[in-house]
Order: C-alpha cells, then structure tokens, then sequence
C-alpha cells in the first residue's frame, strides 16, 4: 500500500472516531479514571526523585553485607554473578553465600559455584560461602537456608543467572543510612534485549515499568514489590518477621508482609534505588514470555485475594497503601484485563468494522501518547545509560500493541488462577513442598 492510500485510511477512521462522540465516551472515562493519575503519580515522583538524587551527600556507613544468590540449574552462569558482586566498588564486606538447591541433581552448579573460590579470594573485602542444598525444596527455603547463615547487617537476594553495575550496592546500600528502612528495592534491565522482539518489548517494558515506575512510586512511599532478582534487607527485620514465605511469589508475598507494619509505624518506608541496576535474561519467545506472566499474573490473584485478603486493612497497610493496591493491584491488574476482554467481545459482535477500527486507532493513539510521556521521563529523569536507552525510541511505536496484548493475556492468567488455582503449578519449588503449604 502507498503512503497516501495509508493516511487517507488512517484520516477516515479517526474522522469516524471524531463524529461518533461515544468512541471517545467509552476511552476517556477509564482513562481518567484509572491511567492518567497514576502516570501522573510515577512522572511526578521521578521528577521529584530526580532532584533528590543531585543533591545527595556522600556515603558514610558501609555495614556488612550478605548476598544470597539462589543456585538451580544454572552451571557455569552463576560466576557471572559472583564476579560482578566481587567487583562492587562498595567499601565494607562483602558475604556471598551462594545456595545450591537440590545439589544432587545439579552438581555441575554446585562445582561451578566451588570453582568460585579461587576468584573470590582475590577481592580481600568479599568472602564466599557455597551452601549445598541436597534435597531441592525450591526458592523459598533456598533464601530462608542462605538467611540462616548470613551474618551481615543487610542482607541482599540475587538470582544465579543476574550481574551488576559495579556501583548497585553502594545505590542499595545507601538508602539503609534511614533507620525507619526496612528494605528497599532495586532495579532490573534486560540483558538479551537484542535477541528477539519479544525481549526488546520487555526491556522497554523494565525501564518503564520497573526501573522508571517504581523510582516514581517509591517516592510517595507507593512501591508495589521488591523483586526477587534483586532486593535487600535489615536482616534482624527480616528474620524477626519469618524470612520468606512458601507458595509462590516469594518477593510480592514478602513486600505485602513488611507493608503490614506501615499503619502501626508510619514513618517507615520502602524506598526504590533506581540506579541500583541488576541485568537479567528475559523470555525470547512468545510463548516463554507468555508462560511467565502466567505465573506472574495469577500470583496477584492469589495474594491479593487470597493469601493476604484479611491483611489489606487501613489498621495495618494504612489508608494510602490500601486504596493504592485496591485501585491498582486490584482493580486495574485483576478487574480491567477481564472488563478489556469483554468490552472488545461487545465491540465485535455488535458494531461495524469502521467503527471498531477508530475505536481501536485512538487507543493506540492515546496510549503511544502516555507511553511516550513515561518513557520521555524515565530517560531524562532516571535512565544512567541515555545514549543505550536513547534506542528504544524507534520501538515506541510497537509498544502500546504489545501492551495491550499483554493486558488480554492477564485476563486468562486471572481466570487460570481463580478456576485452576494456577499458583499451584509454579516451577519455583517441588509440588511436594507446595503440598504441604497452607491452602488459602
């Protein structure tokens, strides 16, 4: 098709758009409802978090520090990770304890975590300590086991397969100088983000979403979860409330538990280092990607209106905290996929095609607007790597139809939860150990 045959296609249907006033009157409402005061909630603390960071005086206490890297499977990768935790440039000490689930089966990650030792010596500030789990039980008695042994003040979880910016443990680190910081979340990248389609929509989706939102987020003390790839803790605090926690998402379990504590002491916040970076591999195919977010997705089901449903009171989370994950741990991630679903059902069966078609043409329209105002304040707010990010630029376009994919997806995840109880199927311990968990 030629270019002038595309723009007066694209001109009718925005004209159809523009004389039906009920295209508009379906997409504004939930815009203004839901999506515009929180991109305006996450531009706003980036900005405010921005200044902040220019102004910061220089570090003056470096506790000890013990980093739990959970071992399963990934063989010669976790040197990568003990390397680049070897080469912080943080000054205090530094304990890697490197935990081997089920290192029976997997013995070539246990010696490959062995091999470390040599390397490791080399950096007299770090000490190693490779813990073999011989029975696998899953990730969460892997932190609990590496929890046990750690003897630093702060306590930092890391998958196998993540490295770091020589610098993140002196951006983590530093948030713990206020004693009302229990833990404090870092940031994740995409280090495949080259591989595929797939992996650049997800590592514009990271700088969004994780690295940019949360930064915005945290700001008003809204952080929605620490990620498991990437987290640190009081370790008294830590041990104090039970460690971690079985069934799945360990991380969002965690941070809805620290968040309990928020109305009975409420100068305590959990904030976000955003320039605390750790890089990760994400899902390269559709369907990887897909099987992810299964996961991912139903687990907010699960926790939300399951496992914590009692939790969720203005007498523990507090006001804020409450009507903040009620509007958008609630409403938008399990209510607004289904209500998306539905809605273009209705749309399909009862409208013509024109009309479909604008409807369809001024969302994407709005919401590459919207994308492009958070991206445009991530990269000039909290991005460290502007000249890399200033790239992702030309998959803007893509972004919002990927977006909106993914949003359809969460709907069946949501239902596989609430029908199948998909949690149950998480690869992230054995069904023997979720067994025994507690139903919910």
């Amino acid at each position: 098709m030629d270019p002038v045959g595309l723009a007066h296609i694209v001109t009718a249907l925005t004209t159809a758009a523009g004389s039906d006033p009920a295209v508009l009157y379906r997409l504004v409402p939930m815009i203004l409802l839901l999506e515009a005061p929180l991109i305006i909630l996450v531009v706003a603390g980036m900005l405010r978090w921005r200044r902040k960071h220019d102004r910061r005086p220089a570090m003056t206490d470096f506790p000890d520090v013990s980093c739990i890297i959970t071992c399963y499977g990934e063989g010669d990768a976790i040197r990568k990770t003990v390397e680049t935790l070897c080469e912080q440039t943080y000054r205090g000490n530094v304990e890697i304890i490197a935990v081997v689930d089920g290192a029976v089966q997997n013995r070539d990650t246990y010696q490959a975590a062995l091999d470390c030792r040599e390397m490791v010596a080399r950096y007299p500030r770090c000490k190693l300590v490779v813990l073999p789990k011989w029975q696998r039980g899953g990730r969460v008695s892997t932190l609990n086991a590496g929890l046990a042994f750690a003897s630093g003040e702060i306590v930092m979880n890391a998958d196998g397969d993540t490295s770091f910016d020589n610098d993140m443990l002196n951006e983590i680190i530093r948030e713990f100088e206020d004693p009302n910081v229990p833990a404090v979340g870092g940031a994740l990248r995409v280090r495949n983000w080259s591989s595929s389609l797939t992996t650049r929509m997800q590592a514009f989706e990271y700088m969004i979403s994780i690295q940019g939102g949360k930064t915005g987020l945290a700001e008003f003390n809204l952080l929605n979860n620490i990620s498991g790839a990437l987290g640190a803790f009081r370790r008294d605090f830590l041990r104090q409330i039970g460690g971690w926690d079985t069934h799945t998402a360990e991380d969002l379990d965690l941070t809805v538990r620290i968040k309990q504590y928020f109305a009975r002491h409420p100068d305590m916040r959990i904030p976000f280092a955003g320039r605390a970076i750790g890089h990760t591999d994400a899902p390269e195919t559709p369907g990887q990607l897909l099987n992810q977010r299964l996961r991912w997705d139903g687990d907010l089901v699960f926790l939300y209106l399951r496992k914590h449903r009692f939790a969720f009171s203005p007498a523990l989370v507090g006001w804020k905290t409450l009507i903040f994950t009620f509007v958008y741990g609630v409403l938008q991630n399990v209510v607004l996929p289904i209500l998306i679903v539905l809605f273009n059902i209705w749309l399909l069966l009862t409208c013509p095609p024109l009309y479909i078609a604008a409807l369809l043409v001024v969302q994407y329209l709005i919401y590459l607007a919207l994308s492009a105002l958070l991206f445009g304040a991530f990269w000039l707010g909290v991005s460290e790597r502007m000249k890399q990010d200033s790239r992702a630029w030309l998959w803007l376009p893509i972004y919002p139809v990927y977006t909106l994919g993914m949003r359809v997806f969460t709907a069946f995840a949501v239902l596989n939860e609430v029908l199948r109880r998909g949690h149950e199927d998480s690869n992230m311990a054995p069904w023997w150990v979720l067994k025994r968990g507690r139903k919910f």
